[in-house]
């Protein structure tokens, strides 16, 4: 990309930041150094560095004032680290000018070996660092430094605790020092808070990024606009019209080697309590005062405190049979691979109606999906109340869409109804047009400072306050997984608490994504 092209598209994103609201923008300018730690490990080479290549190919990374290093105990050189994410970055497929792209973007890397705890290592990574701004001529303390923390949450205080005497800008001369943590942000309330605390006194709040990658997708990200935006929506999104509000995650596949870490969390901690959680945030927040991150963060907030005490009914655990078979698993473990949770909030817009936050591995789909599912129709003259009530679907992935499921009649001579749907899919509707990654879009909230997509201390509590007291039931064996068969829906118990709630299933109506 040429640099006319990147000033472009650097003029364009600092309009945009202006547009959402970010406070306390830093310019961009000067001296970027992105540290990666973990730099070896699997989550660096998957999602990491393949993030930093493409905001790099799309110009938002210039080589006149990045520089990425790479930091973890394994002792290899600068050209085994390129060598070891190459693949994750291009392949055989790759064009001519990515593959261009990419022998230049591997040139800004460089890998420093070192332990977690001991200084010896941050100081030397905290030299190269300096050299690096040295050499492009950045006064002390005016450069800018990300560090993300591709790590296990148990090494993120001492971790910190060495950042902070070791590598932190040396004077105020308008750079900044900023950490991304990545999830899970402890176990329960009292290790979240623990974790929270000893980060906390090292940094401040507006330094601290702890990123869930789903507030980073493209669907997620399109709530806010979709619900505040729209007239058509404002006067629908409450109790008055809408039943039950469904948020699922489906896999079709199991722990597949992940049996141990897996067995560790179990699918609230893995999926519910942040991904699902964050997602409801939105879909039932009211309007915030602003697009300021604060006031954004401010609404998510006071809805979770809304929420009230998960009761032990709206309840069903499940574990696929086979996943004990995992040599990594313990014979008799009781984690949940499979979760359907109801959650109410006591507020004026959402008295009485049932928000279902379902979770599982190895069954029959896979999809993440916002299913808005409206009242019957009062007076049903049409008697197409069996067909199926109007919903209103968002994809969040595979296949990103939104669809609006609607009665009409069916064409031909006869009064007969049918259900069909308005939809926007996004492969037919934005033909050419990437969507890009989370962390692409998340790692560049970072760089400008706009923590809106990011999750605040207080919010963190505030949801770890809504699921410890079913967690700590779980993990002390007083509430069991029902065993279901893989591929199938999960529990049919599950199926049995959502027609409870007040779910209707719509039969004999299938959404089929367009093809091209």
């Amino acid at each position: 990309m040429g640099s006319g092209n990147w000033h472009v598209e650097k003029r364009l994103s600092i309009r945009n930041d202006s547009f959402t609201g970010a406070d306390d923008l830093v310019p961009e300018t000067g001296c970027l150094s992105i540290v990666v730690l973990g730099a070896s490990g699997d989550l660096a080479k998957k999602k990491t560095f393949p993030a930093l290549f493409n905001l790099y190919r799309q110009g938002f990374l210039h080589p006149d004032e990045v520089h990425i290093f790479g930091y973890a105990r394994t002792k290899i050189s600068d050209e085994e680290l390129r060598n070891r994410i190459r693949g994750y970055l291009a392949n055989d497929k790759s064009s001519p000018q990515q593959l261009e792209d990419l022998t230049k973007f591997l040139q800004l890397i460089k890998y420093i070996s070192g332990s977690y705890d001991s200084e010896e290592g941050f100081k030397s990574l905290d030299k190269e660092i300096a050299t690096h701004e040295i050499s492009k001529n950045s006064a002390e303390g005016s450069s800018r430094r990300l560090f993300y923390l591709a790590l296990p949450p148990s090494v993120y205080p001492s971790v910190c605790r060495m950042i902070k005497k070791c590598c932190m800008n040396k004077s105020d001369l308008g750079g900044w020092t900023r950490i991304v943590v990545e999830k899970p942000f402890g176990k329960d309330l009292e290790s979240a808070e623990k974790l929270s605390t000893e980060i906390g006194k090292l940094f401040e709040e507006p330094e601290i990024y702890r990123i869930d990658h789903y507030l980073g997708k493209e669907l997620v990200q399109n709530l806010l606009v979709l619900r505040f935006a729209n007239r058509l929506f404002l006067p629908l999104w409450n109790r008055d019209n809408i039943d039950n509000v469904q948020i699922v995650f489906r896999e079709d596949f199991g722990t597949e080697g992940r049996g141990g870490y897996f067995d560790e969390y179990g699918i609230i901690r893995d999926i519910i309590q942040n991904h699902l959680l964050q997602v409801f945030c939105l879909v039932a927040m009211e309007k915030p005062v602003s697009l300021k991150p604060e006031h954004i963060r401010d609404e998510k907030v006071k809805v979770l405190q809304s929420v009230m005490p998960i009761k032990d009914e709206e309840v069903v655990l499940g574990q696929y049979e086979g996943y004990r078979d995992d040599p990594t698993v313990p014979d008799h473990s009781n984690t949940p691979t499979f979760a359907t949770v109801i959650l109410h909030i006591h507020n004026e817009r959402w008295e009485g109606v049932p928000f279902i936050l379902k979770a599982g591995k190895a069954l029959n789909s896979r999809k993440a999906e916002i299913r808005v599912q409206f009242k019957d129709v009062p007076g049903d003259i049409f008697k197409c109340k069996k067909q199926g009530r109007n919903e209103f679907v968002i994809r969040l992935q595979p296949s990103e869409a939104m669809y609006m499921k609607l009665t009409v009649k069916q064409p031909g001579l006869e009064m007969s109804t049918v259900q069909s749907e308005l939809d926007l899919s996004y492969r037919q509707r934005y033909q050419g047009v990437t969507i890009p990654e989370a962390y692409e879009r998340l790692i560049l909230d970072t760089i400008r400072g706009d923590q809106q997509h990011f999750v605040r201390r207080d919010e963190l509590k505030a949801a770890w306050e809504i699921f410890t007291p079913l967690l700590h039931r779980i993990d002390d064996g007083e509430f069991k997984p029902i065993s279901y068969q893989p591929g199938s829906r999960g529990p049919m118990e599950a199926d049995e608490l959502l027609e409870r709630a007040g779910y209707v299933q719509t039969h004999g109506y299938i959404w089929i994504p367009p093809t091209l």
